[in-house]
């Protein structure tokens, strides 16, 4: 599966917020990560389907990442807003299997994140559904955390699980250090914020993690 970088949106000046996705796309940036936090799920908030609306003019994929409590009451919203993959915890709702299929539906794709202490096997019974499955490399809900080690063994099980169609994506902490080692582990989607966004320079800072993911 051909590897990307998703730059995230939340450690974004939002301020130049359209400006700036706009230069790591003209670097080559083809998906475009979205955190949404609810000050439940996770203890911080962040933005809403409006950000959504402020970007669908690119020719980017928007990848939300629903860091949110009960994430099937919240699918319409941010599909018609202009998600095209839509991805939710499997520790945010008991309607897991629904969610996946509400999101299909309302006209996304569909992906299912795990946190560093949920075990690889809760997305066996819906693998077979997912365009994506995230493996948090941090703990949820906070920018500029430190990879957590463990997750590269994390990634290779998962790769396992989920077989080589699967996007199979990463975030917390991935920069031109950790990028390869994902890699190798069997990452395709690195999603990169920090190491991004807050750089002086987005676009090459886009281009350097790109490389040493080792993107085509």
């Amino acid at each position: 599966m051909r590897r990307r970088v998703a730059p995230s949106v939340l450690a974004a000046d939002f301020g130049r917020l359209h400006e700036q996705v706009r230069e790591v796309v003209d670097a080559g940036a083809e998906v475009i990560h979205v955190d949404i936090m609810d000050g439940h799920f996770v203890p911080t908030f962040s933005m809403g389907p409006s950000v959504l609306e402020a970007l669908r003019d690119l020719d980017v994929l928007l990848d939300v990442h629903l860091m949110v409590e009960r994430p099937e009451r919240h699918v319409a919203t941010f599909a018609s807003a202009g998600a095209t993959n839509i991805t939710i915890h499997a520790e945010a709702t008991p309607h897991l299997d629904y969610t996946i299929h509400a999101i299909q539906d309302a006209g996304c794709t569909a992906g299912v994140a795990i946190t560093p202490s949920t075990p690889v096997e809760a997305l066996a019974e819906i693998r077979g559904e997912l365009w994506s499955a995230l493996c948090m490399t941090v703990n949820p809900g906070w920018g500029g955390q430190r990879f957590i080690p463990a997750s590269l063994d994390k990634i290779r099980r998962l790769r396992a699980l989920i077989g080589p169609d699967v996007e199979l994506e990463v975030d917390g902490g991935i920069d031109v250090e950790t990028a390869a080692p994902c890699a190798e582990a069997g990452a395709s989607l690195f999603v990169a914020g920090t190491s991004v966004f807050g750089t002086p320079d987005p676009g090459a800072a886009f281009r350097q993690v790109s490389s040493e993911a080792g993107c085509s």
